[in-house]
Order: C-alpha cells, then sequence, then structure tokens
C-alpha cells in the first residue's frame, strides 16, 4: 500500500495494492493492521454506498460537528470523480484551504478524509458508484454542508457539459463565513 500526504494535514492519498492475473484482480481495500503500521489508527462503524447517473453530479461539501465528527475513507467502484477536501478547523493555519484528487475505478486509489474537513465530489462520468467508510454513525443533529461554490474558498470544479447536478439540501448550504464549523 502506498501513502500519500496531499497537502493538507491528515488528508491522504492511500493506492492500495493490487493482485493481478488474467482472470483479473483483488484488492484489499481495508486492513485495520496495516494501516495502523502505516500511521492510520481508526475504527470505522458504518459504511456508505452512493451511485450517481450523470456526469457533474455534486455531493458536499459535508461534514458533521463534534462530538459526532466523521473521519472518511472513499474509492470509486465504478466511474471516476475528483474528491475535495476542505479545512473547516477555524484555528488552522490552512482554514478555508482546499486539496482534490482524482479517484478512479481504474486506478483503484482512495482518499483518506479526517474530522475537521468538510468533504465533497463531483462525477467526472455516468454511472458512478463511490464507497466510504466512516467513524461514527450519521447524525441529523450534526450534520452540516458548506456550499460546493463558496468564491472565498474558490474550489476549481471542472464545468460538466451537462452543468452541475445537486440536492435542494446542498443547493441552499451556506458559505464557509457563515457555517458552523470545528473551533
Amino acid at each position: 500500500m502506498d501513502v500519500r500526504q496531499l497537502g493538507l494535514d491528515g488528508v491522504l492519498e492511500i493506492v492500495p495494492k493490487r493482485h493481478g492475473d488474467a482472470r483479473g484482480y483483488f484488492i484489499e481495500t481495508w486492513n485495520a493492521e496495516r494501516f495502523f503500521e502505516a500511521g492510520i489508527d481508526l475504527r470505522f462503524v458504518q459504511d456508505n454506498h452512493s451511485y450517481s447517473a450523470a456526469a457533474g453530479v455534486v455531493r458536499g461539501l459535508h461534514y458533521q460537528l463534534p462530538p459526532r465528527a466523521q473521519d472518511k475513507l472513499l474509492r470509486v467502484i465504478r466511474g471516476k470523480i475528483l474528491d475535495v477536501a476542505v479545512d473547516i478547523r477555524r484555528s488552522s493555519k490552512t482554514f478555508g484551504k482546499w486539496v482534490a484528487l482524482e479517484i478512479s475505478a481504474e486506478k483503484g486509489n482512495q482518499i483518506l478524509v479526517p474530522k475537521g474537513f468538510a468533504h465533497g465530489f463531483v462525477t467526472l462520468v455516468p454511472d458512478t458508484e463511490v464507497l466510504y467508510k466512516v467513524t461514527d454513525t450519521y447524525s441529523p443533529a450534526h450534520d452540516r454542508s458548506i456550499r460546493f461554490d463558496d468564491p472565498d474558498i474558490g474550489i476549481d470544479w471542472p464545468s460538466p457539459a451537462g452543468g452541475f447536478e445537486l440536492s435542494a439540501k446542498d443547493l441552499k448550504a451556506p458559505a464557509l463565513a457563515t457555517a458552523e464549523v470545528f473551533a
């Protein structure tokens, strides 16, 4: 497994080893012992699966506040996304900064997004499926979002031919300046 820092504290690209032959391949996507040896000590409690029919579907920027904050380990099992993590820890020297990573089923890479970061992605191709593990269960009382196109953050989202598709929740999300975030 290769682990690479993405420029914001704790946001990592993880590329599991792919064992392949003429039949296909096998990937170990989570192994607590191997991740611990790489300095990642997390206990996942819920797995999530999202499907997006079209290219240009935006999901995010989402997070949960303490005490129900979540670390996320995300991978794509079909298709391709641009995944984004935004530092929303007001006390951080990188508050409001973001990092993006293209994640695809073909490459088999994953992203680890720690607590204290808002997370989102846009599908780059139709029929994209994303799986992610989280370290706390969903809590509507702690669930928050920030506008994906907040100009103060300035994420460079790729412009899909048909435009972006967002949920009603994400269309109503506040800007970072007025959002309830981490201390």
